[in-house]
Order: structure tokens, then C-alpha cells, then sequence
């Protein structure tokens, strides 16, 4: 049987497996429904492919566990599939926007970043052994806080790339495309201690914390640069305590994106060096780089390449795509270790309320991953 026949039977009980993951709502800060949702997700993947050889639980703390499975192939080697189950949607969204495919779209919270693409993964491996076909072993890694930066799952990521072929991740594609290039993402908070006083009884006495934001709040967003790949927002304000105060403290929250890892540094230089036109106002600056930029390297160059080639096979064509969002390949990435991206779905609308997948690309999505990994063996 060819490989695309496979699944396109698959794709009934494909959907199945999405209705049911979708339906557990994963909320990346609700530890109770990521529990049920990762047990959901287990019980699926051990019910396709077996009891794994071998099955660690990393403890998440606060943050969703991370579930690590590995089933041996008929090939030396191992490919990690990564995939993340938590999502930005408030548990009860679904009350209000249920799963459901009308019109070739599948339709649901988190059911384009990124559940299709888990459920792909899981299938993916399901095929090859129906089929007979050569393949490394295959290691998924399921986290459950990508969506708030993978503060618990990072070091789980990094060490279970360490030895892999390749690393995989599930997030959706670029309207098929690849992700070969990523931004990195700085998460920065400024906070700014002024000099309260009246605003009219006693206006000069005052040193306002709102005013000095103002001027770091230019000065910041003049430090974004297009031709470098850098970004610089300011997407949180707060401070003061009424009109008629100077206010006392203010503070801001930014989001910073770099295409260049040699921006990281001047970013931070920025931070660190942040004045303002009163010397009455204190600043303090805190923040961490949460993932460096995703940069093609030689290993994942290759791995791309050797992706375009099975695609060939099948009579695709797959192209390449930098994006400006992050993901847990920019971790993969950043240690110079084979990765692709947006191994997953073929949709649209990441974190709106129009998120959906066309479900038509799934088997084929799903007959690329079984291709490559047959090709890796």
C-alpha cells in the first residue's frame, strides 16, 4: 500500500484523536486540565503503538509535565518528536466554540497550534510499522508550557536533542511551508520610581514616574530595526494614582524579537544603560532572553534538504519560511543540532479566534513525517 493511500484511510480516526485532545481544554496556566489533557494524550498514544520501551515523567512543577515516550525502530539512531499540548485558550472557551469541521475545517481551541500536528506525530509512527518500513527510534517529548516560554520543559528539550538524528516540531507549518528561521524572543520589564506631589498646589515638588516612562518608552521603540530584524514593543503600561498626582511609579512590560544573535547583546545594553531627563527618577530594568533566534545551521540546512527530497517523491514541493514567532526548535536550534519546524498542520489563525486546519492537508502532512523518518533510516 502506498503511503499516502495509508493516510488517507487514517484520516477518520485521525480526527477522532483530535476531537477528543481538543476537547480536553489545556490551558497553559491550568495545572488540573493539563494533568487530564497529558493522560488523554498518553492513553491515545499507547493505544496506537503499544507500551513504549522505555517512559520518563518530568514533574512540571506549577507548569504542565513533561511526558517523554521512546519506541525502538529497525535503524540505528533516534528522532525526537516534540510537540507542546498546552494552549492560550481559558478553560470554557470551548462552551462557546466547540470542535467541529465544516466545510473541509477543522475548527477548535489550540486545534491549529498545535494539536493536529501531536496527533500527526502520533500517527506518523503508527504508519511506518503498519507499512512495514524501515525507521529510527522515535522519542516524543510532550510539554506542556510552550505557550508561556517552556520555562519547566527547556532543559527536558535540550537533553533529549542531545543525541538525535533530528529534531521535529510539530507546530503548524506557514501555509505548508517549513520553518527553518525563527526570531528569538527578550521578555523585559522596566519599572520607574518618581516623586509623588499634587499636580496643581505643588507641581514642581513632584518628579512623575509617568513622564520618565514616556521617554524610555520612545527611546525603546526607536530601538527596533527593520534592516537587522529587530523588534522592540511596548505592549504593557501601568503607574500613577489619579489625575491630580505626580505619579510615583510607573512600569512597562516589552517584547523584544531579533533575527541576529549579536542583537541579544545590544538589547541588552539598552536595558542596562535606560536615563531620563529628571535625575530625581530611579529605573530598574529586569528581563531574560526567553529563546534565542532559530538560525539555519549546516545540520538543519541538510535535514531540510533531505525533506524536500521525500516531498519530491510524493510530487510535493515544500518550501522554507522565516517566521517572527518562537517555539521550542529555537532551543534545538541554538545548540547547533539538526531542526525543522512546522512539521504539523496545514491552517490558519494561531491564538484567534478564526484558528483552524484544512483538514484535506492532514494525511499528507502526516505521509511527509512517515517519508522522512523512513529516509532517516
Amino acid at each position: 500500500m502506498l503511503i499516502t493511500d495509508w493516510t488517507r484511510q487514517a484520516l477518520p480516526a485521525m480526527l477522532d484523536d483530535l476531537r477528543a485532545v481538543v476537547e480536553l481544554e489545556t490551558h497553559s496556566y491550568d495545572k488540573a486540565m493539563l494533568v487530564k489533557g497529558l493522560r488523554e494524550i498518553r492513553s491515545r498514544t499507547v493505544g496506537h503503538l503499544g507500551t513504549p520501551d522505555d517512559e520518563i515523567l518530568h514533574e512540571g512543577g506549577q507548569h504542565g509535565d513533561i511526558l517523554e515516550l521512546t519506541y525502538q525502530g529497525t535503524a540505528p539512531g533516534t528522532v525526537l518528536m516534540l510537540s507542546h499540548y498546552d494552549t492560550v485558550w481559558p478553560i470554557g472557551t470551548l462552551s462557546g466554540w466547540p470542535f467541529a469541521v465544516v466545510d473541509g475545517k477543522a475548527t477548535g481551541p489550540g486545534v491549529f497550534d498545535m494539536k493536529t500536528g501531536l496527533v500527526q506525530s502520533v500517527w506518523a509512527l503508527r504508519g511506518l510499522r503498519e507499512l512495514g518500513l524501515p525507521h529510527p527510534s522515535v522519542r516524543f517529548l510532550f510539554t506542556g508550557d510552550e505557550e508561556i516560554g517552556s520555562p519547566s520543559s527547556r532543559e527536558h528539550i535540550e537533553a533529549a536533542s542531545e543525541d538525535a538524528l533530528a529534531t521535529l516540531v510539530f507546530e503548524a507549518s506557514m501555509d505548508g511551508a517549513l520553518k527553518t528561521a525563527r526570531k528569538g524572543v527578550g521578555l523585559f520589564n522596566v519599572s520607574v520610581t518618581g516623586i509623588e506631589a499634587h499636580a496643581g498646589l505643588d507641581p514642581y515638588a513632584g518628579a512623575s514616574a509617568i513622564h520618565a516612562l514616556a521617554e524610555i518608552v520612545t527611546t525603546l521603540a526607536r530601538a527596533g530595526s527593520r534592516e537587522r530584524g529587530t523588534t522592540v514593543n511596548v505592549g504593557l503600561i501601568s503607574g500613577g494614582t489619579g489625575r491630580n498626582v505626580s505619579a510615583g511609579r510607573a512600569t512597562c512590560g516589552v517584547d523584544v524579537r531579533v533575527t541576529d544573535p549579536a542583537e541579544m547583546g545590544r538589547i541588552d545594553d539598552l536595558f542596562a544603560d535606560l536615563r531620563v531627563s529628571d535625575p530625581r527618577v530611579t529605573i530598574s530594568a529586569t528581563g531574560e532572553w526567553n529563546r534565542p533566534p532559530m538560525t539555519p545551521n549546516p545540520a538543519s540546512q541538510r535535514l531540510f534538504k533531505e525533506t524536500q527530497e521525500v516531498a519530491a517523491g510524493f510530487g510535493w514541493l515544500v518550501d522554507e519560511v522565516a517566521v517572527g514567532g518562537a517555539s521550542d526548535g529555537n532551543f534545538v536550534s541554538a545548540l547547533g543540532r539538526p531542526v525543522l519546524d512546522g512539521m504539523g498542520a496545514v491552517g490558519d489563525g494561531a491564538h484567534a479566534r478564526h484558528e483552524h486546519v484544512l483538514v484535506e492537508h492532514i494525511p499528507e502532512r502526516t505521509a511527509l513525517t512517515i517519508g522522512l523518518l523512513s529516509a532517516l533510516a
